[in-house]
């Protein structure tokens, strides 16, 4: 990887959330003794018109990191138990966010595998955004970390980039809010993407 690599990927989180979140597609992640190569992500578009953002209400003590500039990470729990890891996108005061959804574990495997012991396939070591971050070691510390500084926690681009005839496109997952919108994106046919399940809500009586 070259500075000029490193930054093509600084120009493309500053720009567009839903071209960010496809260029992504490929892109590795380190933390910990453990690096994934992404295959699944969402785009969501912060204050301009996505009720399905953390930001979509504006800024609070949660999602302020989504605010500020592009590349940091916006990490947050959810249901209780697990955590969930975010790319800040786009100019500062936006609010768009990318997140990362499923990837490959492609290096510190073993490491994976202990911190999932439960999981009987390595293709499903980060198949799914908690799973993600659980074999990267993610968690709360890791909160507006820059990612494409030299952390624990480092965000690369593509060893090999994953050609646009290769993206599928679909609704996103486990939203209410306009969750027909066709905002995930993932590397066609690789076993590491998650399964669909669209959101019902729960009828109260």
């Amino acid at each position: 990887m070259t500075s000029t690599d490193l930054a093509a990927l600084a120009d493309l989180l500053a720009g567009p959330v839903v071209p960010a979140a496809r260029g992504l597609l490929g892109c590795r992640l380190t933390g910990h003794g453990v690096t994934v190569r992404i295959t699944e992500v969402e785009a969501y578009a912060g204050t301009a018109g996505d009720p399905a953002s953390h930001a979509h209400r504006g800024r609070t003590p949660r999602n302020a990191v989504m605010f500020g500039p592009s590349g940091h990470a916006y990490v947050y729990f959810t249901y209780g138990m697990h955590w969930c890891v975010n790319v800040v996108t786009g100019p500062e005061g936006e609010a768009s966010a990318v997140l990362l959804r499923a990837g490959e574990v492609v290096d510190g495997l073993d490491v994976a595998r202990s911190r999932r012991p439960a999981v009987r396939r390595d293709v499903e070591l980060a198949r799914g955004p908690a799973r993600l971050c659980a074999a990267l070691g993610v968690d709360r510390s890791v909160y507006g970390a820059d990612l494409l500084g030299d952390g624990p926690v480092r965000l690369r681009p593509p060893l090999d980039q994953v050609p646009e005839a290769s993206i599928v496109a679909g609704p996103r997952v486990g939203v209410t809010g306009a969750h027909d919108v066709p905002w995930r994106f993932w590397a066609a046919g690789d076993p590491t993407v998650s399964a669909y399940r669209r959101h019902v809500p729960r009828v109260r009586r």
